[in-house]
């Protein structure tokens, strides 16, 4: 993972892929994951996205993982409240009522540090990932989850148009990453308003991956 390139993005603030609402796609397609209040999900590279007050809101717990220590300083003031910051492992750790952010890189995360949860919400770490280190970010998920089930998102365009990230995952790759261990659920998909960062067209599906 190229650390400086994504720490740069966010000094820069050359953050395009941050919504400004929480994802369609989850609003309209969460419930299938059919969790309780109190479940943990948890969100890979998940930045200071806005899906993660919409899922405070809907009574669950988040844990994240994020490189970036300014994002996560950004979410919690965000979130209005004050972080309890702790060395955990190779990475710290942000910490308040519901949600705790493991700020560091994704790959030394190990299960014991992460502890147990109850589903994963994957919409900017797998498409933020370059073709070659796709296979190594899927397998550590599944070691440090226990391949808990999933709410994917992925992007797809004519990729000789734009180059990423976000990249472009073709259906075939979905599977090919995850078949192994999941049945594949493809539940929609929405064209991305305007174009890719208004390159070029660009549609955002959503799948759901249970054991």
């Amino acid at each position: 993972m190229n650390i400086d390139f994504w720490n740069q993005k966010w000094e820069k603030n050359e953050i395009g892929f941050h919504e400004s609402k929480p994802n369609p796609l989850l609003v309209a397609y969460f419930k299938e994951l059919d969790l309780v209040k109190t479940s943990r999900v948890f969100l890979p590279l998940c930045g200071k996205t806005l899906d993660i007050v919409w899922l405070l809101s809907k009574g669950l717990r988040v844990t994240g993982a994020e490189l970036s220590k300014l994002a996560i300083e950004q979410l919690f003031i965000e979130l209005g409240v004050e972080p309890e910051i702790t060395e955990c492992g190779n990475a710290k750790r942000y910490r308040a009522t519901n949600i705790d952010v493991f700020v560091g890189d994704f790959f030394y995360l190990s299960s014991d540090v992460l502890g147990p949860v109850d589903a994963i919400y994957d919409r900017a770490a797998l498409v933020a990932l370059p073709e070659e280190m796709r296979k190594r970010y899927t397998t550590h998920l599944l070691e440090i989850t226990g391949a808990a089930e999933q709410l994917l998102i992925t992007f797809e365009y004519d990729q000789s148009l734009m180059k990423g990230p976000p990249f472009s995952l073709s259906n075939d790759e979905v599977n090919r990453h995850y078949k192994d261990a999941y049945n594949l659920t493809h539940l929609g998909n929405i064209a991305v308003p305007g174009g890719l960062k208004g390159i070029c067209k660009a549609t955002e599906n959503i799948w759901l991956l249970k054991k």
